[in-house]
């Protein structure tokens, strides 16, 4: 299974979700560090990922080539994360057929009603919980 981290600006919640996700996973599941900037990719590479890139064309490319999608719910938001995110990678990330688990984390001034405010770390464990689930299922599965 291969699963990539979508952050950007300084990549702080990738490079929680990366680190949680390493530690709780098997050894063979793959991460892929995509990065809207090389700073959030570096810090998802130092969390643990297995591999990195950085960019526009790295997040377009790669969204198809994977198995999951985690992240902030803002990369499914044109012109999100203060302009980094681009329509072209939203577009990509949305369309891209794997599953996504995202967190509901957005300063992009879009309120999603019906959620409870959580603390970052309540979250990134409910995230990692839903993604073993997937995996657990995927196994089953194939």
């Amino acid at each position: 299974m291969r699963i990539a981290i979508i952050d950007g600006q300084g990549g702080g919640i990738g490079k929680h979700i990366t680190d949680k996700l390493r530690r709780e996973l098997p050894e063979h599941v793959e991460f892929l560090a995509l990065g809207t900037n090389a700073l959030a990719t570096s810090v998802m590479l130092r969390a643990g990922a297995n591999e990195g890139a950085t960019g526009e064309n790295a997040v377009i490319y790669n969204a198809g080539k994977v198995d999951l999608i985690v992240g902030p719910i803002s990369i499914l938001f044109p012109n999100a994360m203060l302009g980094e995110l681009s329509p072209r990678m939203a577009e990509a990330i949305a369309s891209s057929p794997a599953r996504k688990i995202l967190l509901p984390l957005s300063r992009a001034g879009i309120d999603i009603v019906g959620l409870k405010s959580e603390p970052l770390p309540h979250l990134i464990e409910e995230l990692v919980r839903r993604v073993k689930e997937v995996i657990g299922n995927w196994r089953d599965l194939g």
